[in-house]
């Protein structure tokens, strides 16, 4: 079991915001994951470690067919959009959240995404 965030590496966020960024996607998957009940899916990561990984992508294109993938392949998907308060314009899509799901379920679709 994992999660992946994939992160827009073409913004160049500062650290601390990416990270803010990678943290709010993680929490949305779950909370998500809660309102689809896959309890037993959250509890298995958790139990496993909740391995997380982050990755990145060259534009929001990429980010978006990544996304599609994974919606296609039933993974649950969040988008995160920044409020704008800080470095990006209000409404840009920063990352996504993928999972928490069986490792080769993510893997399929996220393998040749270079880590952040």
């Amino acid at each position: 079991m994992k999660q992946i965030i994939v992160v827009r590496n073409d913004l160049k966020l500062p650290k601390g915001k990416m990270c803010a960024q990678v943290a709010h996607a993680s929490v949305e998957n779950v909370l998500k994951m809660l309102k689809e009940r896959k309890h037993r899916t959250i509890a298995a990561w958790h139990d496993e470690g909740m391995k997380k990984v982050v990755a990145k992508v060259n534009s929001l294109k990429e980010l978006g067919k990544i996304k599609t993938l994974a919606k296609n392949q039933g993974l649950t998907v969040c988008m995160i959009r920044d409020a704008g308060m800080t470095v990006v314009k209000p409404g840009t899509i920063t990352c996504i959240g993928i999972g928490p799901a069986d490792e080769e379920e993510i893997d399929a679709i996220t393998k040749d995404l270079k880590l952040m």
